[in-house]
């Protein structure tokens, strides 16, 4: 998702799917990758991508706690 798209989370039926499409995005583009370094036997290609799913999911739960705090209190 990039910085102008935007979703608005009501309720927990909201964010439950919001979670939903945003875990299935993250495994789509970077489980795979991993899959195929762990398959290959590469180590440095099994690290990097280990460490950009990583990143992806930290930077989805940052997503998600940035959509919580009021607009004057983003940086």
């Amino acid at each position: 998702m990039d910085e102008t798209d935007a979703v608005v989370v009501d309720n927990r039926s909201d964010f439950a799917l919001w979670a939903i499409e945003r875990a299935k995005a993250i495994v789509g583009e970077q489980g795979t990758a991993l899959a195929l370094a762990a398959r290959d036997g590469d180590e440095e290609a099994l690290r990097a991508t280990g460490n950009a799913l990583g990143t992806a999911i930290s930077a989805a739960l940052l997503e998600v706690f940035d959509g919580l705090l009021p607009a004057e209190g983003r940086d």
